[in-house]
């Protein structure tokens, strides 16, 4: 039988590749539900082709589009955030991977862990906006969580068999984006259409615009804290621009183990999927005697001061990662729009946690109010 799979973000970057996998190995996987935000176009697609029993569309004002095409095939469809949380309580599939990007990955990825669900967990928004209160809801609940980030996969698979007691160090690498040999000047008048040129990595708009100011890899930082349960003065950030190292654990021995491989998303999330156990790839093999020298570089954080951010999310706790990720989410739509430079966004993140009050001990109605508050706030300041 099949293993049965809930996707939500299916159109995006890293749903369209779960799916590929799945495609791969029909006799092992099977998607039994389908989730997207806005592109109806691709959901309908993705839907005909792997029959799921239900499809669901966030934006509202496109479900007649999605209803009418696939209803007559015998697929539910349904829209709407809340369907979405919804469709995570189905008992149809006992695996949920989060591919979805920013905060609507956090409400369907609670409900999911609430009902018992196995998450191979994408969306690193989830750890970042409300790490502790989901953190405790993993162990409440027994939860197994695979990460899919290629940097988390990657620290997971080092971690197999070791005590973590043993462990000194995680070392997340980064890429360094497109402007890490630019300077500081260089950098304050680029254009959206530069940011999007990452060097290694092929992912969506949001993603590659929060690597190009290394928000991403503070992000990252924050969600090995709570996934790992490492204390966030044992989680370093690297540079590593082969993209060949997707990130590195050190043991107090002074061993350090790392996880090689092409800079492809397909290894992690086929990692994932098959409960971190090994998949066959049709992906050519990594050569390294193709690669004249890995590199390894401090992070600038003087040119980056976005990566900066992550000590101090994790020094304040509450609920700062929830204002500094809905700030950041309106200030990259506001920069891919053109309206303001690419300095501005680490200007606007800051400028949103002096405005947003600060909450110590937050509920998830207090996460869910601090995101809603932010996105208002910057979004009126910066006149979207």
């Amino acid at each position: 039988m099949p293993h049965n799979i809930a996707i939500v973000g299916s159109t995006g970057s890293i749903g369209t590749q779960t799916l590929d996998i799945i495609s791969q190995f029909p006799e092992r996987f099977k998607a039994v539900v389908l989730t997207a935000g806005s592109n109806v176009d691709l959901l309908i697609e993705q839907a005909r082709r792997h029959r799921p029993a239900l499809a669901v569309i966030a934006d509202q004002s496109k479900w007649p589009a999605l209803r009418d095409a696939l209803e007559p095939l015998g697929i539910a469809t349904a829209a709407g955030d809340s369907a979405i949380a919804d469709a995570m309580e189905r008992d149809d599939f006992d695996t949920v991977v989060t591919a979805s990007v920013g905060y609507s990955g956090l409400l369907p990825t609670i409900r999911a862990v609430r009902a018992g669900k196995t998450i191979a967990l994408a969306n690193k928004e989830t750890l970042v906006v409300a790490g502790e209160l989901v953190s405790k809801l993993f162990k409440e609940h027994g939860t197994k969580v695979v990460p899919v980030d290629s940097e988390h996969s990657a620290i997971y698979q080092c971690l197999i068999g070791e005590d973590p007691a043993t462990v000194s160090r995680l070392i997340i690498t980064a890429s360094g984006g497109p402007f890490r040999t630019k300077s500081a000047e260089e950098i304050a008048n680029v254009t959206a259409a530069q940011a999007l040129r990452h060097p290694r990595w092929n992912m969506g708009a949001k993603i590659t615009i929060d690597s190009a100011t290394m928000l991403n890899k503070a992000f990252e930082i924050i969600e090995a804290r709570w996934l790992f349960d490492v204390p966030s003065e044992k989680i370093t950030a690297v540079v590593h621009p082969q993209s060949i190292v997707h990130s590195m654990v050190e043991f107090v021995d002074g061993a350090v183990k790392a996880q090689l491989g092409i800079p492809d998303m397909h290894l992690p999330i086929r990692f994932a999927l098959g409960d971190a156990s090994r998949l066959p790839s049709a992906e050519p093999p990594l050569t390294l005697a193709d690669y004249a020298s890995l590199t390894f570089e401090r992070p600038d954080e003087e040119k980056f001061p976005c990566l900066t951010l992550a000590r101090k999310a994790l020094a304040d706790g509450g609920n700062t990662a929830c204002i500094i990720n809905a700030a950041n989410e309106v200030a990259v739509a506001a920069f891919l729009k053109g309206r303001i430079s690419f300095p501005a966004i680490y200007d606007t993140i800051t400028e949103a946690l002096s405005a947003i009050p600060f909450i110590a001990s937050p509920t998830l109605d207090d996460y869910v109010a601090t995101h809603h508050a932010t996105i208002a706030h910057t979004a009126s300041r910066i006149g979207l």
